[in-house]
């Protein structure tokens, strides 16, 4: 990725963050249409807006963000479920071989 692509903005807290690409991109587009009514009307046209639209994309990249780390742990307990319900297959198993043993 090249540093021209990259946008950043300063989140709640005063941290510089590296916008996500699919936000990025929403952004990126958002921009031209700006530019294209700024330069067929006036800047007055989107002066208000721009900020209330900077605030959504900020907030819908760090919804996007959080969301990301949701799914890596969703993976992460999916795994781990997958593990013990392995183990305790494998262990009812060595119980019941064990129960039969002891019955004959």
């Amino acid at each position: 990725m090249e540093l021209d692509d990259v946008v950043l903005y300063q989140d709640d807290s005063g941290n510089t963050t590296m916008m996500s690409e699919r936000v990025s991109g929403l952004a990126s587009s958002i921009y031209r249409e700006f530019e294209r009514l700024i330069g067929k009307y006036d800047e007055d046209v989107v002066k208000e807006l721009m900020p209330l639209v900077v605030a959504v994309l900020e907030n819908l990249d760090s919804v996007f963000s959080v969301n990301q780390e949701h799914e890596v742990e969703l993976e992460l307990l999916k795994e781990d479920n997958e593990q013990l319900v392995t183990q305790y297959e494998r262990e009812k198993a060595l119980r019941k071989h064990a129960e039969e043993v002891s019955l004959h």
